[in-house]
């Protein structure tokens, strides 16, 4: 069974809307277009950087032209690759498509990312030049004098260059006054390299072209139509595939990019009032806690008020999905029926609230004005889902990977059916297959995920047999990911086939949705399941202290201030995994294995302690070797 992009009437029009781009041959020949016909709009706002900037389309397209002629005239030339390692900035957007625009492509990482990791990327893609975010990094960098001499550049965005190193300003300085670079009109040409996360072995390169990448700015007006001007919030890292080909096509709408931060976010929330933004379910998840957390702070009296009313709008919002059959699983009429007299009943309630509370709340929440809260990285929790759809924010689940540029499927806003991760983005294909047989399954059958369609790349750099065990000889990617699909076309992830905990017993248990009822719990900041050749399940808990005092002395168990040191006191341990029974158990389609034999309890997984990507992803191995001796006494010998 395959499943493919049904175009709708209002994907068509979206679509039209957004033609520029489709006649695009690079995705540098966007910035020309933007400044004829919006030059006087902010582009790109970085309040928070080491140098703000604030530039208009007009300024963006003329500092992108100087840095391409200074690229010419420092010796890149068309078809080179250009290590780029830097974090966001407008600094950074100008260097990637000054690169574009002479014919280049570019290598991208953070600059936070681990030094062997950057040297590695640095040789593998065969760089001839190199641009780091400041003096620090390239001192970290160490590289001997040999792999010195073969950079022909190497280019400093902030700060006081080192010796040998040329400054922002000099850089552009050499680019001023110099004759406009026109590079070969190819949307076969390789526009960036990326790479992946590297968490089993070296990183692979993924070279994406100009018309991978060109297919993302076109096909997301499918999910997203914001107007000129419209402000756009930028958290993600901008050199990661899922926020780059989100910032591309919302720059190419003509929206106002504003550049934040993790810890900045909060303020520039209801600042900026964005109407768009790419996330990750980490951070709806660490902003739902937030509020968990405010909420403790009000008198009794109207917490009570706000639960009673989050509770009626959430059954409200569920029954009304129900009625209009927006779930992973068929509902037959009478219970369409029943669901849609529920929605009416609650319906006074919610319009209060709706008119009352929600619209503060959104304000504090995601800025008031978000309509396009686009989700990628991983799947959203149902009770977060359930919570930002009670008070009124739609959040839009997409699915995609480094390897199709990202975007491959997306929840529109008027086919969003939570639990999915939407239907098809243009061009694109979905086949489930037997992970043992490879025969394709039918709807509803839970297999592998295939997916073949514009965006997916042609192959890793200089690994073709690597690209041979993912890329099929008629164009199918074969994602890793586990997923069934649905009859009206969406895609449901059921988990990553090399994260499955395959049991003593055989049983291969996907820990993913486990995991993300356990979060539902208060008690529970993190989760990470583990039990790969055991006979039993367990888990790795990051607490949350206070709520776990509390409850554990409601319970008749004394907590001291350290929950009894890590582990964890045997006492509490037992309580925990009793509790997380319960919430497993209570699962629809819940089955005997999906059981904790034990517990324990760990520190926080972080960006800054290396456990969790920059998009917010567990590194399972390394919080395996981190909590080595947590896991022993969840199975002791």
């Amino acid at each position: 069974m395959t499943a493919s992009w049904t175009p709708t009437a209002r994907e068509q029009e979206a679509l039209q809307r957004h033609g520029h781009v489709q006649a695009l041959e690079r995705v540098d020949a966007v910035w020309p277009w933007l400044a004829a016909r919006h030059g006087t709009i902010t582009a790109v706002d970085a309040p928070h950087a080491t140098h703000p900037e604030r530039f208009s389309f007009a300024e963006l397209d003329q500092r992108i032209a100087t840095a391409a002629a200074a690229f010419r005239r420092q010796g890149v030339q068309e078809g080179d690759v250009v290590a780029l390692f830097a974090e966001n900035s407008p600094r950074w957007l100008v260097a990637d498509q000054g690169l574009m625009r002479c014919g280049a492509a570019d290598a991208v990482r953070g600059a936070a990312a681990p030094v062997e990791e950057l040297r590695y990327i640095l040789e593998d893609c065969n760089a001839s030049a190199l641009v780091v975010q400041n003096a620090d990094l390239w001192r970290r960098l160490d590289l001997t004098a040999s792999q010195r001499q073969g950079l022909r550049l190497v280019l400093q965005l902030e700060g006081e260059p080192e010796q040998g190193v040329l400054g922002w300003e000099a850089f552009l300085a050499s680019g001023a006054g110099q004759q406009t670079v026109t590079p070969r009109a190819d949307r076969k040409a390789i526009a960036t390299v990326l790479y992946t996360s590297g968490t089993t072995g070296q990183p692979k390169g993924v070279p994406l072209t100009h018309a991978n990448l060109l297919h993302q700015m076109q096909s997301l007006a499918c999910v997203a139509h914001p107007q000129p001007g419209a402000a756009v919030l930028s958290v993600l890292p901008i050199w990661h595939a899922y926020e780059r080909s989100a910032s591309y096509y919302f720059l190419s709408c003509a929206c106002t990019q504003t550049y934040t931060t993790i810890k900045q976010l909060k303020k520039d929330l209801p600042r900026v009032k964005p109407i768009a933004m790419a996330t990750v379910p980490r951070l709806w998840e660490s902003v739902q806690a937030g509020f968990e957390d405010v909420l403790k702070t009000f008198p009794p009296s109207r917490q009570r008020l706000l639960r009673a009313a989050l509770a009626n709008s959430a059954a409200q919002r569920r029954s009304l999905r129900t009625a209009r059959n927006l779930l992973l699983e068929p509902v037959p009429v009478l219970g369409r029926v029943v669901a849609a007299a529920a929605a009416v009943l609650r319906w006074p309630l919610h319009a209060l609230a709706s008119a009352l509370i929600w619209p503060k709340l959104r304000l504090q929440l995601s800025g008031g004005q978000l309509a396009y809260p686009i989700s990628g990285g991983g799947a959203i929790a149902p009770h977060i889902d359930a919570f930002f759809e009670a008070v009124g924010i739609e959040l839009l689940v997409g699915y995609g990977l480094t390897e199709t540029s990202p975007v491959v499927s997306c929840r529109r806003p008027w086919r969003n059916i939570r639990g999915s991760s939407g239907l098809p983005m243009p061009g694109t294909e979905f086949r489930i297959v037997d992970p043992e047989s490879g025969a394709a399954l039918g709807f509803r059958e839970r297999g592998r995920v295939l997916v073949r369609g514009p965006q997916v790349m042609g192959g890793y750099l200089g690994k073709p047999e690597a690209s041979a065990k993912v890329l099929s000889a008629d164009g199918w990617f074969d994602t890793g990911d586990l997923g069934m699909l649905l009859p009206d076309g969406s895609v449901a992830l059921t988990g990553r086939a090399k994260d499955t905990i395959v049991l003593s017993s055989g049983e291969n248990i996907e820990p993913g949705p486990l995991e993300e009822a356990l979060v539902a719990s208060p008690l529970i900041e993190q989760v990470m399941l583990v039990g790969q050749d055991q006979r039993q399940l367990g888990a790795l808990l990051v607490p949350r202290v206070e709520p776990i005092r509390a409850w554990a002395q409601a319970q008749g168990l004394f907590v001291p201030e350290d929950l009894g040191g890590r582990p964890g006191d045997p006492a509490l341990l037992t309580l925990l995994m009793r509790e997380c029974n319960r919430m497993l158990q209570g699962r629809p389609g819940a089955r005997g294995d999906e059981r904790l034999c034990g517990v324990g309890l760990v520190e926080p997984f972080s960006i800054d302690n290396g456990l969790l990507t920059q998009t917010l992803k567990q590194r399972r191995d390394r919080i395996s070797r981190r909590d080595a001796a947590v896991i022993e006494q969840i199975y002791p010998r």
